[in-house]
């Protein structure tokens, strides 16, 4: 027999209905915060659709390159060298401690210290048996503190700061690069894409006129040859788009290499760039925009650039050596001070104690001053320096090497400019013109005024024109991307970029 409690079925209906309004509550929330997510949180949704735009792209090869990170892992190293340099300064502290069981024979006479050899203290002891040994042991502490060097330590810190400061050059170098590359790919990539477009659109056009054609040919109106002619400039047109994908594929492995994530897929929106047609400006090294010039400046210094600091830091680290090799032959002048002790169970009229030697029962203690100096460091230093003054001619030659390169690239970043200027207005004129003949070279074969060649020339004078249409802007933009990277300041670029390539 089943009993039924009623009690406990409307405990569990007032259960069952609680759960139902907690869902639709939840429920509720779930959508307002979903909704507010798309409206409020619309770039990261963007992002994690996983399209980049051109800024995103450097900031990630900012972050990720591995050679950006080599650099900054070096740099860090020799922030700690640096402060390594600084600890010479202070006093050196040694503690030490022996605890021996040997015999306690000596003799007299003078011995240049060896390992193998240890050193025996107290007078002439040789009645003892090779087999008698006795206890001893020893401890001491020892302060060291070298109050003058001449220079010395002073000038090993300043080749740590020196090195310190040729990292951090390397590293803004490194860092421009990398972004620089990231960006170039990505421009690639963009006018890959352009030409996939324009080889799909080539194939549909040669398809559609294919078409035509064989309904001529069906209807005797033209001859078996030019249907095949149409079937041969269709399988031509397929093998550019093939060769377009092949290349905007490998544009985008090159692409997800430059930003640190090789292998990965990567998609971009190249969007602005294709819509907007950036603003004409040279860039500065200090950071400033200025007028467009048609002369090159050639007494612009570059000071500001990564590679001149960088080729600038390498110079003043070989003067930092020079300057260590110069402080080398001073004498170098210390305090010590130490605190020491020893016991041992051998007596001086031959009497072996085994109570005594277990720990230090003769404590001493010392202070004085001590002058180093090591002439024969002549000949070495004079080599050093023979050294370092070619090292240092060949820094400076490459600071030289590197001016020139920032103005030949100055030089070649505004031949581009101007060229893309030209090309960008020529453009357009070329695919308009050239629209014009494919329409009417097709008009003209459909009423048999010309033969399907002029048709297939005039389409492929199209298909080049798209693509150079496509790509007319994205050479605008490399031409700045060149501009910046000659100058070696990226942050105007990428502020061009966030309006929109606007002022």
């Amino acid at each position: 027999m089943i009993r039924t409690d009623r009690s406990g079925m409307i405990r569990n209906n007032r259960h069952i209905e609680g759960w139902r309004k907690l869902i639709r509550f939840g429920g509720c929330r779930m959508v307002l915060f979903l909704a507010l997510l798309a409206v409020w949180d619309r770039p990261l949704m963007a992002q994690e659709s996983g399209r980049l735009r051109l800024e995103e792209v450097i900031e990630l090869a900012r972050q990720n390159y591995p050679a950006i990170r080599v650099a900054r892992a070096e740099a860090g190293a020799a922030e700690a060298g640096s402060g390594l340099a600084r600890t010479a300064y202070l006093p050196r502290t040694e503690i030490d401690w022996q605890q021996t069981r040997g015999t306690r024979n000596n003799i007299f006479g003078p011995f240049f210290p060896q390992a193998g050899i240890s050193p025996i203290s107290g007078p002439i002891l040789d009645r003892s048996s090779f087999g008698e040994s006795v206890w001893g042991s020893g401890g001491g502490l020892l302060v060291t503190w070298e109050l003058f060097d001449f220079g010395l330590r002073r000038a090993n810190v300043n080749l740590a700061d020196r090195l310190r400061d040729e990292a951090r050059a390397r590293i803004e170098l490194t860092e421009l690069e990398a972004m620089v590359a990231a960006a170039d790919r990505f421009l690639q990539v963009a006018v890959t894409e352009q030409a996939v477009r324009s080889a799909t659109a080539a194939v549909e056009r040669m398809e559609a006129f294919a078409k035509v054609v064989g309904v001529l040919v069906g209807n005797e109106l033209r001859s078996g040859a030019d249907s095949s002619r149409a079937d041969v400039e269709l399988a031509t047109a397929r093998n550019r788009l093939i060769q377009a994908r092949q290349q905007a594929a490998l544009a985008r492995v090159s692409l997800s290499e430059a930003i640190g994530l090789g292998g990965q897929v990567v998609e971009i929106e190249a969007g602005v760039l294709l819509e907007n047609r950036p603003a004409r400006s040279v860039v500065l090294p200090a950071g400033q925009l200025t007028t467009k010039v048609s002369a090159i400046d050639t007494d612009k210094n570059f000071n500001a650039h990564p590679l001149l600091r960088l080729q600038r830091s390498s110079i003043d680290t070989v003067n930092a050596r020079k300057l260590i090799l110069d402080r080398s032959l001073f004498p170098r002048i210390g305090w010590q001070t130490t605190l020491f002790g020893r016991g041992s169970g051998a007596r001086i009229d031959g009497r072996r104690l085994d109570n005594r030697g277990y720990y230090p029962d003769t404590p001493n203690w010392m202070t004085g001053l001590t002058l180093t100096f090591t002439p024969s460091d002549f000949f070495r230093v004079r080599a050093g320096r023979r050294l370092e003054e070619n090292n240092l001619v060949a820094a400076e030659a490459r600071f030289d090497q590197a001016r020139q390169q920032l103005k030949a690239d100055e030089a070649r970043a505004r031949a581009i400019d101007e060229a893309a200027e030209a090309f960008s207005l020529n453009a357009p004129r070329q695919l308009e013109a050239a629209r014009l003949t494919e329409l009417r070279a097709r008009k003209r074969y459909e009423a048999e005024l010309s033969s399907i060649t002029e048709v297939a020339e005039a389409q492929n004078l199209l298909a080049q024109a798209e693509v150079e249409m496509g790509i007319a802007r994205l050479s605008l933009w490399r031409a700045r991307l060149a501009e910046a990277h000659a100058n070696g300041n990226l942050a105007p670029f990428i502020a061009l970029l966030r309006k929109g390539g606007s002022n």
